[in-house]
């Protein structure tokens, strides 16, 4: 077991999701209703999906669902970018998306360049750059 197919994030708001992620940030998807009942965007490598939270919670464990709570889990997703003007874009980006953004653009301890941003959900993001990064043909992080 060593691959990531798919990575869900449950959404309070299926409508403001899609708009944050296909319309705002430019995910591809084939799901062209504002409110559907799941959706599934194309990224290379791993499917990157949107469900109803209470829906998930309840498909985890019918009998006793997660309890469903604001605030940091402790996982954040990572966008990485191939050139370091490419992190302060996609912040820019996710601003106009409606993005929180936690930590502007800066130099990180480790020589790359990076900054955080949270979605309608509260779901972190990194968007990092290193000097060291190194990409395969399709475009995926080699490390």
């Amino acid at each position: 077991m060593n691959k990531i197919t798919c990575i869900c994030l449950g959404v309070r708001d299926m409508a403001k999701s899609l708009r944050f992620y296909r319309d705002g940030l430019g995910y591809k998807t084939d799901c062209q209703e504002d409110n559907p009942a799941v959706c599934f965007f194309d990224t290379p490598g791993t499917k990157f999906e949107l469900y109803p939270l209470a829906q998930l919670a309840q498909d985890v464990n019918p009998h006793n669902p997660p309890a469903i709570s604001p605030g940091f889990s402790g996982v954040t997703l990572a966008y990485n970018v191939e050139k370091k003007a490419e992190v302060d874009q996609v912040i820019a980006l996710a601003r106009e998306a409606g993005a929180t953004i936690l930590k502007e653009p800066q130099p990180v301890f480790w020589g790359g360049y990076h900054a955080y941003f949270s979605d309608p959900d509260g779901y972190v993001w990194e968007v990092a750059w290193g000097p060291d990064f190194q990409y395969d043909e399709q475009g995926l992080l080699k490390f």
